[in-house]
């Protein structure tokens, strides 16, 4: 997309389509009832709109607001979905040298590395968790530097990627660290973790996108914290982690029924998980005393079933999962010269499922998300 002026009128040119500052109304305070594109219907606009790459969609957001409203939408990625031009990119949370600083890695579906976000606004964090939800990133509570001093804080930022800026959500109503965080059927929950004094909580909270607030929902039934969570059939499943009734970490297995508002549970999870990624209807981890394997959750059947990592030394060495094209991703979390990032196909047939990725991060990998839109 590019812009020019023609005497004293500004011109965009978007897709090779041309439009004058007038015919879009910039500063109209009724820009929803001006037209996308000058004589068509904004159905037929909103398909013209969907063919643009996705690399463009901030240039987009800035030549009118009605433009930006129908950019940032929900119904947008519907729009792109039937025109068969959903894109996919991949967010990595990366570190410098040392751990002191971070930043967000962004490639594209080849792994072509684009650019990086923009920084996050607000104090630096720790124990935060990140999740996607309609097309957008959010960055949920943790534990926040200010004045020297870490705090749990209940503060949560969305990164738009569309028109790629931050901006802030509601606060979440109870401060919280180290706790599980799953998007389930477009709605974000919070579970367990420690609260501002370090108490370990059994409160769990839902985000719901279309009214920007947060409820709570009926508490586990011990306190959980370390533990994290994926989305499954409608179902939240919380795994990993310690609770106040268990010595040493705990098996236990919380599920959550959306539909029903309660919680279930049973002793078939994991302990102690330090990497999981969700690919199709399969949960991948990596536990903490062996990261030369993955256990993998099978969610059909509850299942679960063994798959060794080809690496080799030391079975301490710490890596993060990322996922594209339905592939998985192993980037190393740690410091470590020359590792390259390995590549799992699922449908790949035996002995074929392993293979090196060409994409290189700049530094460990804190975490990663997946975002079509």
């Amino acid at each position: 997309m590019q812009a020019f002026v023609s005497g004293k009128k500004r011109v965009v040119v978007s897709n090779g389509m041309c439009f004058s500052k007038d015919n879009l109304d910039l500063g109209s305070e009724n820009y929803r009832d001006v037209p996308l594109i000058p004589g068509l219907s904004d159905d037929v606009a909103k398909m013209c709109l969907a063919l643009v790459p996705r690399a463009s969609f901030p240039s987009m957001g800035r030549v009118c607001k009605k433009w930006r409203y129908v950019v940032k939408s929900k119904e947008f990625i519907t729009v792109r979905r039937l025109a068969g031009m959903l894109e996919e990119w991949l967010y990595v949370l990366t570190t410098n040298a040392g751990g002191k600083e971070s930043h967000w890695e962004v490639m594209d579906c080849q792994g072509r590395k684009l650019s990086s976000l923009p920084p996050m606004p607000g104090p630096a964090k720790t124990g935060f968790k990140v999740v996607v939800v309609d097309g957008k990133l959010l960055v949920v509570a943790g534990c926040a530097l200010i004045n020297g001093s870490l705090v749990a804080s209940s503060d949560v930022y969305q990164f738009d990627t569309c028109l790629n800026s931050w901006s802030r959500l509601e606060d979440l109503k109870e401060a919280r660290y180290d706790f599980a965080c799953a998007e389930v059927n477009g709605l974000v929950y919070v579970v367990g973790g420690h609260g501002v004094d370090g108490e370990s909580l059994s409160s769990a909270e839902v985000y719901d996108p279309e009214t920007g607030i947060w409820t709570f929902i009926e508490s586990l039934r011990r306190p959980r914290w370390g533990c994290f969570a994926s989305g499954f059939n409608g179902k939240l499943y919380v795994m990993g982690g310690r609770s106040n009734f268990t010595i040493g970490n705990s098996k236990l297995v919380d599920v959550y029924n959306t539909q029903c508002g309660s919680w279930s549970g049973n002793k078939n999870g994991l302990t102690m998980v330090t990497a999981h990624v969700e690919v199709g209807k399969k949960l991948f981890c990596i536990d903490w005393k062996n990261q030369r394997k993955m256990s993998v959750f099978n969610a059909e059947d509850e299942t679960w079933e063994v798959v060794a990592l080809p690496l080799s030394g030391s079975s301490r060495a710490g890596f993060q999962f990322g996922k594209l094209n339905g592939k998985l991703l192993l980037f190393s979390s740690q410091e470590e010269a020359g590792r390259s990032t390995l590549m799992y196909d699922p449908d790949a047939a035996p002995g074929k499922q392993w293979m090196t990725s060409e994409i290189k991060l700049s530094g460990p990998c804190v975490c990663s998300v997946t975002i079509t839109a």
